[in-house]
């Protein structure tokens, strides 16, 4: 819900598809510089206890988009440094929940299951959240959507605070954070099965949510809807995440995995190239569908690869990587509202499904 009421007062008081770009920048941009150091310190500490904290200052953070808001003071400056505020708490939070999955998850047969059921009631919230913000702006505006998340946390932190683990195994030497980072890079730059996806995540981060970036564009500027539409488009996108979810959900093991990125790849590819030649609104949710089903199969199926290859006491680092792979984001969200100001946002959209589908086909090549 914050994240469909941000992007589209952005969108209110710019009219601007760039400055929508810049605050999905502000959100991501930390995640992408800050998660490998966040990895280092947390292969160190009680990942459970980073996330309770997390979990605090965000509440705080959407406390205060919804004081900006209800008192006028909101501004696209305002809202950028509030938004890079949450980024930087996610920068710990992201990392700290991957190592967490595998704590929750008890048996490592369990782990890839465990990892697409997590996927699932994440895009649950993609699905139901936009569609139930877009009333809400339309009825209350954005400043509701922004209180309703601070009050939400105060669940998350209950659930949180029942939650016990086994004590980690404590690490036999603990050398230099700086030493231990470069350990991490290598692990990951030689080993031949993490590698290559730690090469292909970037670039579905980068430009294979161009969809979501463009959203409101499409919502106000081509079909021209309101908060309403906007909140169809996302819901859409998360229909297309849960059934990839559910999907992934169901499999046996986690065999296969790369075969499951090629097809995501190519999936959202061809769901974001479609995107960019439809005028017909209905098609044109399918297509948003098949964009979000498809980012999400990459997603889930590198994450559970890589969760049940690394080895424990990398863990921390190397789901930091693939956090700072989806990072790119932020650089695909400035580049995509850049090209969508010049070119418009159907070229933008159809030249990001041409470069999953190249990518995927690489991918496949290379594996």
């Amino acid at each position: 819900m914050t994240a469909t009421a941000s992007v589209w007062l952005v969108y209110h008081l710019s009219g601007s598809p760039f400055a929508v770009g810049l605050i999905y920048f502000a959100g991501q941009i930390p995640v992408l510089i800050l998660a490998p150091f966040a990895g280092v310190w947390i292969d160190r500490v009680d990942g459970l206890k980073v996330v309770r904290l997390t979990q605090v200052l965000g509440m705080l953070q959407s406390a205060a988009m919804a004081a900006f808001t209800f008192w006028g003071h909101m501004t696209v400056p305002a809202l950028f440094w509030l938004t890079l505020w949450q980024g930087l708490i996610n920068a710990a939070d992201f990392p700290a929940r991957q190592t967490l999955t595998y704590q929750l998850a008890g048996e490592r047969s369990l782990l890839d299951n465990v990892i697409a059921l997590n996927s699932v009631t994440f895009n649950l919230a993609r699905l139901i959240g936009p569609a139930i913000a877009g009333f809400i702006i339309a009825a209350w505006g954005p400043g509701v959507c922004f209180t309703i998340d601070a009050v939400s946390y105060s669940a998350v932190l209950v659930s949180l605070s029942a939650v016990r683990l086994l004590p980690r195994a404590l690490r036999k030497t603990v050398p230099h954070p700086w030493a231990d980072l470069k350990e991490g890079v290598r692990y990951c730059w030689t080993h031949p099965r993490i590698r290559p996806i730690l090469t292909l995540v970037p670039v579905i981060a980068l430009f294979g949510f161009g969809h979501s970036i463009l959203a409101p564009v499409f919502a106000k500027d081509v079909y021209l809807g309101d908060a309403r539409t906007l909140g169809f488009l996302m819901s859409a996108t998360g229909v297309g995440s849960v059934l990839a979810g559910i999907y992934l959900g169901t499999r046996k093991s986690a065999e296969g995995a790369t075969r499951i990125m090629v097809w995501g790849g190519i999936i959202g590819g061809v769901g974001m190239a479609a995107i960019g030649g439809l005028n017909n609104f209905t098609l044109a949710l399918i297509a948003f569908g098949a964009a979000g089903m498809g980012g999400a199969l990459v997603m889930v199926a590198a994450n559970t690869s890589l969760q049940t290859t690394v080895e424990d006491e990398k863990r921390g680092r190397v789901m930091s990587i693939f956090t700072m792979g989806q990072g790119f984001f932020p650089l695909g969200s400035l580049v995509i509202g850049g090209v969508a100001e010049s070119w418009g946002p159907r070229w933008s959209i159809a030249a990001c499904g041409a470069v999953c589908i190249v990518a995927g086909a690489v991918f496949s090549r290379k594996n």
